[in-house]
């Protein structure tokens, strides 16, 4: 039976040899950012025994000329993290289905990539304008002074905080079209707040070509997502919609290359193919519905 350490270090070889591929298939930029945002993003819902829990992580905001990419803090972080701390992050991430959006990609348009185990879907869209209401309430948030907008978008009711300080009309995930940028966006369950601006340039880059990732009508990739997540058995058991599942062969196509169990801070974290594998979930709070 392998050691900690051992494990440790098969993990480190399998990220090590993910980095070095990626690094030689560079993705294509389309824009630079102006500024970069940084939300917190929080999710009241309840655990797998019923318990209210409310699930956080960071949400980050390139603001370019053209594009907008927001996306999990973990898929634009450089910071110097250890192994550990980014396997707990992207086990966080996963546990709350935060997608990446491209907003104007391509003019017009928006699109979303996101993993749904045990396949990468895509989707491309025209832009949906999401009919805000402006009010004339006010209050300082994140220290800007703020403008209330109130709206319902795809089956969900948001109460939007957004600053002219910051002359831009961008948001967190697909939340966007005020006359400054979002500085807090809360529904019943789910709350961005922004945390840090970021006053740097960086590269926007697009999706990665690649040749597996299952692209299909955005409509159809919402329907996919919420009968996944959205099934009573979820919680549980968030594999229970694969009927074979044996550390190796996947029934819905494909195969995973390596399966790795790491154990951190006394709990364990099961990578497949470098991605984290829940083996217990959350009840699952969709961001919007199907219309």
């Amino acid at each position: 039976m392998r050691t900690a350490a051992k494990v440790l270090k098969i993990v480190t070889v399998m990220m090590a040899l993910t980095l070095t591929i990626a690094a030689q298939e560079p993705t294509e930029v389309i824009d630079t950012a102006q500024f970069v945002a940084v939300y917190d993003y929080e999710c009241r819902t309840c655990d797998d025994e019923g318990q209210h829990v409310t699930d956080r992580m960071q949400v980050v905001l390139q603001v370019g000329q053209k594009v907008t990419k927001s996306m999990p803090f973990s898929a634009y972080s450089k910071a110097d993290v250890s192994l550990e701390q980014a396997i707990v992050a992207s086990y966080q991430e996963a546990l709350m289905h935060m997608p990446t959006v491209w907003r104007g990609l391509p003019l017009g348009q928006t699109t979303v990539r996101e993993f749904i185990f045990p396949h990468e879907y895509e989707s491309t869209e025209e832009t949906p304008e999401i009919g805000w209401t402006l009010t004339e309430d006010t209050m300082t948030v994140s220290g800007y002074q703020c403008r209330q907008a109130k709206a319902i978008f795809r089956g969900v009711e948001w109460h939007a905080w957004y600053t002219d300080e910051i002359p831009s009309p961008a948001g967190p995930w697909r939340l966007d079209g005020l006359p400054g940028l979002i500085v807090q966006a809360e529904s019943e369950v789910h709350r961005f707040n922004l945390s840090a601006l970021r006053q740097e340039t960086s590269l926007i880059t697009m999706p990665d070509k690649n040749p597996e990732v299952h692209r299909l009508k955005y409509e159809k990739l919402m329907k996919h997502r919420n009968e996944i997540y959205g099934n009573s058995q979820y919680a549980k058991n968030p594999l229970y919609y694969i009927s074979e599942f044996n550390g190796r062969v996947i029934s819905l196509g494909g195969a995973i290359n390596h399966l790795v169990v790491l154990k951190i801070g006394g709990q364990d974290y099961l990578l497949a193919d470098d991605r984290p594998l829940l083996t217990k979930a959350h009840l699952y709070q969709p961001l919007e519905f199907c219309e």
